[in-house]
């Protein structure tokens, strides 16, 4: 969601920056865009990218397949695609896609964004990018999402808890949270005295 008084300037240069991402082998330093994890999983990718051109969105740049020579020939690379005139209905808004995918939607008010990025059955993360600190901060308060970043993205430290709301997943990965997860507890009560029964018991 970008706001409507900067929305023309910010995907002007979205799309100049995201043209200029380099496609290729994730283990050359300049790449930025590595191979999808699977055939079908691009060829999945792709299907919400046609998804969203059938429902009346714009490809403002990207959302082709790339050939990339070397050792990674044969690989499934997509160039990063951008989305706009969306609408909150359209399946590549509404559905975790996994790839390449941004679609941009316009909002004019706090609380409309709020209202319009809760309404999802998914809540893996959220961002917030914004000059005023005490803004972010309210606006991550109320957004339902298991991760959440205010001036930057994506993210993911192993000391931090890491998942899902909603849709998104059960439990944590990442820090305490996931120890929690794979420890099983036992309780042992041990009585060093005499056993105080209280009013169970009573001597004859």
């Amino acid at each position: 969601f970008v706001q409507r008084g900067v929305y023309e300037e910010f995907l002007k240069e979205f799309v100049k920056q995201a043209k200029l991402m380099k496609v290729g082998d994730p283990m050359n330093d300049d790449t930025t865009v590595g191979g999808t994890i699977s055939e079908d999983h691009a060829r999945k990718v792709l299907g919400y990218i046609e998804s969203a051109r059938s429902e009346g969105a714009t490809v403002a740049c990207g959302g082709e397949r790339v050939i990339v020579e070397g050792d990674c020939a044969g690989g499934w690379y997509l160039s990063p695609a951008i989305l706009t005139d969306c609408t909150d209905g359209m399946k590549a808004v509404k559905e975790e896609i996994f790839g390449a995918v941004a679609a941009v939607l316009v909002f004019d008010t706090e609380e409309e964004a709020l209202e319009r990025a809760n309404n999802t059955d998914f809540g893996l993360a959220a961002g917030v990018f914004t000059k005023d600190v005490t803004r972010a901060h309210r606006v991550v308060n109320k957004l339902e999402a298991g991760t959440t970043y205010i001036n930057t993205f994506n993210l993911a430290p192993a000391e931090l808890p890491f998942g899902g709301y909603k849709m998104s997943g059960i439990g944590r990965e990442n820090g305490l949270a996931a120890i929690e997860h794979y420890t099983q507890y036992k309780t042992v009560y041990v009585e060093m005295n005499d056993v105080d029964c209280g009013p169970l018991y009573q001597e004859e």
